[in-house]
């Protein structure tokens, strides 16, 4: 294959792209991932077919698939969108119920753990929120609030049982079994 063919039709193959696709970014992104799948499967090329020609038929399916991609996602955002659509807040007495308990249970967590639940879960902060709070960089936030939820996942099980597999609308368990 000839790479040096291929790199002097850099700009027909981008405007081929941009009249096919929505944007120059996304032509451009086509591209250099048809760029990367060329030197993978350059041993596709036939003797009697030139680079050029073979990589328009890359590019064509590289388009293709990106419709076919894009449609994925929008079928799935669309999916989520009906899901959060029918999706009712608890009432605000059972609301109230929850956290309590919640919040008695959080008690029995390491300080910097009930600190990341109530920054992002209780106080809807951000992990952004969290880290400028605590000094501590976002991607060390996000690892945080992940334990801290596992954390108190495992205190809920121990104080409710089944209640925690199961659900359950009527909350009278005893939150500090799960302290000992």
């Amino acid at each position: 294959m000839s790479i040096d063919q291929l790199v002097s039709s850099h700009r027909k193959f981008l405007a081929f792209l941009e009249k096919r696709v929505e944007s120059r970014a996304v032509a451009e992104d086509i591209l250099q991932s048809a760029f990367v799948r060329s030197l993978e499967r350059g041993s596709e090329l036939r003797d009697e077919e030139s680079a050029v020609a073979w990589f328009y038929r890359v590019l064509r399916n590289a388009t293709i698939d990106h419709y076919r991609h894009r449609a994925s996602t929008e079928r799935a955002h669309e999916g989520w969108r009906r899901e959060f659509a029918s999706e009712k807040a608890p009432e605000a007495e059972l609301k109230q119920e929850i956290c309590q308990c919640v919040s008695e249970l959080i008690q029995t967590l390491k300080p910097e753990y009930q600190e990341a639940l109530r920054v992002i879960d209780l106080d809807e902060g951000s992990l952004n929120d969290l880290a400028v709070r605590t000094g501590i960089t976002s991607g060390n936030a996000a690892v945080r609030v992940h334990r801290a939820r596992e954390a108190l996942r495992k205190q809920v099980r121990t104080a409710c049982g089944s209640c925690a597999e199961h659900g359950c609308l009527d909350c009278h368990c005893k939150p500090g079994a799960a302290a000992n």
